[in-house]
């Protein structure tokens, strides 16, 4: 098993992103708004916070978790770089039972429960095949350290019961009415084309910590402020894999929240000093990994 960071000290071992650095909304791009919008609805409860002609965002009620952009001629390619999925954060194990048990009753396939010793989740694809990983943390002292990571190996994950995780609905039978406000994107998980390439970026960078690249496994994950991860990337897709079309359904861009100027200036002056192109948005400035992964840094 190859598993590093890199010996080197760089600006970002240094000078690491701010500790309180989060995930804001991720956007993706659909062939149909209204298909799109009547999953996250009616399967998982978001609310429509707010819609525009082809255009929505949509969430718990508080900040956009997810927004939308219609264009009826994307297309959907493989073995591309891009998204792999985006984890909803839950607050509670008892919201996550709720969505297990709206998943039942609206009879949505799902593609795996499973409890990674930092968080349960469950995998599920959005109308459009966008992966969906609905996910509740344990609190951050039961975590799996990295060691145990690593010495747990191909153990590291365990099933994630149903009856347990419904069990909690015994335990509170109030009501649910949809994704609650404190509902967050934990993280992103990406399709890259190269982990080394994507550790120098997200890292030297960005500033994320590393947390492992193991090259077997073919994945690498990053964070900030100890947090088990915000950044996953991959090579399932293939190595080299290309960066997709312009008109390619899925993700347009996820954002990285920064508490202040002063915590943002010094990641855009690395992303500048690198040479990685910037682009001015209202939503923040735009950025892309080496894969064509879109990236807006903002305060938040």
């Amino acid at each position: 098993m190859t598993t590093q960071p890199s010996p080197q000290r760089t600006p970002a071992d240094i000078f690491p992103i701010h500790a309180a650095t989060r995930l804001g909304h991720v956007h993706y791009r659909t062939a149909d708004l209204d298909k799109q919008i009547a999953f996250y609805r009616d399967v998982l409860g978001f609310q429509i916070h707010w819609r525009d002609g082809a255009a929505a965002g949509m969430g718990g009620g508080k900040e956009d978790l997810l927004r939308l952009t219609e264009e009826r001629t994307g297309r959907r390619y493989r073995r591309t770089s891009g998204l792999y999925h985006t984890a909803f954060l839950l607050p509670t194990k008892w919201e996550l039972a709720h969505l297990l048990r709206q998943i039942a009753v609206t009879r949505t396939p799902i593609q795996g429960m499973v409890n990674h010793r930092t968080h349960l989740a469950i995998y599920l694809p959005d109308a459009e095949g966008n992966g969906i990983e609905l996910a509740w943390d344990f609190p951050k002292e039961e975590w799996v350290s990295y060691e145990e990571m690593l010495a747990l190996g191909a153990n590291l994950n365990l099933p994630l019961e149903p009856d347990e995780l419904l069990a909690e609905l015994e335990r509170d039978p109030s009501a649910w009415s949809g994704l609650s406000a404190g509902a967050s994107v934990g993280h992103v998980h990406l399709h890259v084309g190269d982990l080394e390439k994507a550790a120098a970026f997200y890292h030297d960078v960005l500033g994320f910590d590393t947390l492992f690249v193991n090259h077997d496994f073919g994945a690498g994950f990053f964070s900030a402020g100890g947090y088990h991860h915000h950044i996953g990337t991959n090579v399932w897709q293939g190595h080299g894999a290309p960066p997709p079309p312009t008109d390619a359904l899925g993700l347009r861009y996820f954002s990285v929240l920064l508490p202040d100027e002063a915590a943002l200036s010094p990641v855009l002056a690395r992303a500048v000093g690198a040479g990685v192109a910037t682009e001015n948005t209202e939503q923040g400035t735009l950025i892309r990994d080496p894969f064509g992964n879109g990236i807006v840094l903002s305060i938040g």
